[in-house]
């Protein structure tokens, strides 16, 4: 089942005080505007209307502070409850001084049968936004979309879309050519955005500076009134990653904005559903309502509503494990569709890899063949393909280095000769595979004909004769990986005085020789080709350790 609530989680540079003093100002504002008391609110549970209440708890201490506010608006019997959650938290240190908010709104239906129904954009969290310097990575998240006007704007633009530490999407909108641009924002922006707010962050891209974006971005463009979708973990130098960003075309868009702007929410909508809360929010504990104590004293008239009202929570509790056991099931039921989509995939590699390997074979044989025959020409000819003899085992391929003269291995020798009572698959030859286009990259890149990282050469027709699939290739390492001292302290591997006064460098880029158990081989390199016209291999072996280990 698709989820059907909103979440919104940014992040402000406020304090956790002064955040929690916007957040409940605001609160009181949107239950005002409801015409419910808030007259007397305080920590526990506080009958706001007949038909709501509010919750409030809070906590501080060494592991940090927060407040939650949970109201819950059952209308009717019929109508099941409308529940929404508002969570202030101080950020944890490598947040280095955010404060977390994060807001909820979920539909539980009467009837366990009954679906929930969507929620849309509240106006709570709109009053939000506008109160807070809301922030999601290095982007704004605003109510208004910003205007991308000239081409200087667009550098920034391109930095925060492929800033890997955002976690919503990037909604670009375009003003076609001829249009006034005011105009189509109040008429045509401005309602295709509304369901937006707090889901992604909203830009429009002017027609002075789409030129400079689409090339820039030239296997991920938007122009002619469209509208695209940037999501987490873009790629711009890899066209099928495009397939992964949706287009929505301006006929679309005029044919019917009301149903286009709801089209256009359903995937950020999703995405922040199932995305995984930052750890600051993961480590607020589970809400438990309680009741505020009652000073009337205990006869029989106050013991009656303690037992309803108690009654009342266990209800709520029953209400919200079901709903909850109802999204682990379905959570289940996605990861099992996931794993299996991953399994056909790895095995598809492992099919193609190994018809590569025939290929290779075969190859070998008919140049055997064709050198019998005396025909030496026709054999190594300027188009034929180079023949590979792979290494036996992981010591043979160390021996074997000294054949790759742009390489310089500076890892230690006995954790990679480890491998060969370690190795399944097909590990060694990926491994010199991988070994014989970092060389070949390296050449390329002494003599200056490399115009971007080993990533973009793989993908591109240059590797030409030692070819390395892209999916095996990692430029960067998690943020949180590169955050962490002992993990990245792990990746700081040896290279020349030369190279780098400390003797080591930050080896985040590396190809993932195989996968499928617990040793996951990682080849770590270190790009220097410009300079010193080498590529540093400081790490084979064994996956080193990360958040998941």
């Amino acid at each position: 089942m698709e989820p059907r609530g909103y979440r919104m989680v940014v992040s402000t540079e406020s304090d956790y005080v002064d955040t929690c003093a916007i957040a409940e100002r605001e609160l009181i504002a949107w239950l005002d505007s409801k015409q419910y008391d808030t007259s007397g609110l305080a920590e526990g549970r506080t009958e706001v209307a007949a038909h709501a209440t509010l919750d409030r708890d809070s906590e501080s201490g060494m592991n940090g502070a927060y407040s939650r506010w949970r109201m819950r608006e059952t209308p009717s019997t019929a109508s099941g409850t409308w529940q929404s959650t508002l969570v202030v938290r101080s950020g944890l240190p490598e947040d280095k001084g955010r404060t977390w908010v994060q807001v909820d709104i979920e539909h539980q239906p009467a009837k366990t049968d009954e679906f929930p129904k969507p929620a849309n954009t509240p106006n709570i969290a709109r009053s939000l936004l506008d109160a807070l310097e809301a922030r999601d990575g290095q982007a704004d998240v605003t109510t208004s979309p910003s205007f991308i006007e000239d081409a200087d704007d667009v550098d920034d633009l391109l930095e925060e879309l492929c800033d890997a530490n955002r976690r919503m999407p990037v909604v670009i909108a375009t003003v076609p050519y001829g249009k006034d641009p005011d105009e189509w924002s109040r008429t045509v922006v401005e309602p295709l955005f509304r369901n937006l707010h707090g889901l992604a962050v909203l830009y429009v891209l002017m027609p002075a500076a789409q030129a400079k974006f689409n090339t820039a971005l030239e296997y991920h463009p938007v122009f002619g009134g469209g509208v695209r979708t940037y999501l987490p973990g873009l790629d711009p130098a890899w066209k099928p990653d495009a397939q992964r960003h949706p287009v929505m075309s301006r006929r679309t868009i005029e044919a019917d904005v009301r149903r286009a702007a709801k089209i256009l929410a359903a995937l950020p909508q999703r995405l922040a559903s199932r995305h995984a809360l930052p750890a600051a929010l993961l480590s607020v504990p589970q809400q438990r309502a309680r009741l505020r104590p009652s000073s009337d004293g205990a006869d029989i008239v106050q013991l009656r509503k303690d037992n309803l009202a108690l009654t009342s929570l266990l209800d709520e509790a029953e209400q919200a494990e079901a709903i909850r056991v109802n999204e682990i099931n379905d959570l289940y039921a996605e990861l099992a569709r996931t794993e299996r989509g991953s399994d056909d995939l790895r095995g598809e590699n492992e099919e193609l890899y190994d018809k590569f390997q025939e290929s290779q074979r075969l190859i070998r044989f008919l140049r055997e063949r064709l050198e019998a025959a005396g025909d030496f020409a026709t054999a190594y000819g300027a188009a034929g393909i180079p023949v590979i003899t792979y290494p036996e085992t992981f010591a043979d391929l160390l021996d074997r280095l000294k054949e790759l003269p742009f390489l310089v291995f500076t890892g230690h020798h006995k954790t990679t000769q480890k491998l060969d009572s370690q190795s399944v698959d097909n590990w060694l030859n990926v491994a010199w595979d991988g070994l014989l286009a970092l060389n070949h990259f390296a050449e390329a890149s002494a003599l200056g004909k490399v115009s971007g990282d080993f990533l973009s050469w793989c993908k591109s027709e240059a590797s030409g004769d030692f070819p390395f699939p892209a999916a095996k290739v990692a430029m960067r390492e998690s943020d949180t990986v590169a955050k962490n001292g002992k993990l990245r302290g792990e990746r700081m591997l040896p290279v020349p005085k030369t190279v780098d006064a400390g003797g080591r460098v930050f080896m985040q880029a590396h190809l993932k020789i195989g996968g499928g158990n617990t040793v996951a081989p990682r080849l770590h390199f270190y790009e220097d080709g410009p300079r010193s016209g080498k590529v540093y291999v400081g790490y084979l072996g064994p996956h080193l350790r990360n958040t998941l280990t």
